[in-house]
């Protein structure tokens, strides 16, 4: 369902993401770790169209984000860091405008609409203008619009910023639903014990490279520690003398 190739994304003479491969199937929820300054918002900016990688090719559903964009946007839901909406528009006028966007024909799109206002507990606002809304309200309503043509791919950055522990479990409940009924779920995020929870794979990125690539069990072994959590997995492989030693033993081969 997603396929990095090669990916490499520079900034000049800085190199934001090194050669990226990763492949991610049907029905997987993959979590991108890593500090800040890693990689993983380019490689998620790559991922859904809004920037071009420099080298290498990154697919969803088979199709090329540079060549084929349409087809693969068609194919992409997305729920960035941080919500972007219209003032002026209501919860209900935003989403009929992202269904009017898709091509979804208006007796769908108001079944559709009803859908996700009754699934995020939207009724309360959905007609209120959105300048009205806290930060929380904000986030489900983007999430509602990103799971509006029902897309085969979902793509969240940070997803659970402002939103209130009732609107978190919506979020779990959904994404646990949707990735045994076949669709693919990348997430990114700070938030370890989401994605110890959550992933079905997790990726770790350090300066661009993807450092890791598994479960946490896989992760304990490749670490040769039995027991001890996400956490202090994650700080010791993204420590800076782990990645120093990394360095210098790659560059003794």
């Amino acid at each position: 369902m997603i396929e990095f190739g090669h990916v490499t994304r520079r900034y000049g003479e800085k190199t934001a993401v090194d050669d990226l491969s990763l492949a991610i199937p049907r029905g997987e929820l993959f979590a991108l770790l890593g500090p800040n300054g890693a990689g993983k918002t380019t490689t998620i900016k790559m991922l859904v169209g809004l920037l071009r990688p420099s080298h290498g090719h990154v697919r969803v559903c088979g199709h090329d984000l540079v060549t084929d964009s349409r087809a693969a946007h068609m194919h992409l839901g997305y729920v960035p860091d941080e919500p972007c909406l219209y003032d002026k528009l209501t919860a209900r006028e935003f989403l009929r405008f992202i269904a009017d966007m898709y091509g979804i024909p208006r007796h769908l799109a108001a079944k559709r609409i009803d859908r996700e206002i009754e699934c995020f507990e939207l009724q309360e606002f959905a007609d209120d203008l959105a300048e009205n809304y806290s930060l929380g309200m904000k986030q489900r309503l983007v999430f509602a619009a990103a799971f509006i043509h029902d897309p085969d791919v979902i793509v969240l950055d940070e997803p659970m910023v402002g939103l209130d522990p009732r609107s978190v479990r919506i979020v779990k409940d959904l994404l646990k639903a949707r990735t045994a009924e076949g669709m693919t779920v990348f997430m990114s995020t700070h938030t370890l014990a989401m994605a110890e929870e959550m992933a079905d794979r997790m990726g770790i990125m350090v300066r661009g490279r993807l450092r890791f690539l598994g479960t946490v069990a896989e992760l304990r072994e490749q670490m040769a520690i039995e027991s001890t959590s996400l956490e202090h997995l994650y700080l010791e492989l993204t420590s800076s003398r782990t990645t120093l030693r990394e360095t210098t033993l790659a560059g003794d081969e």
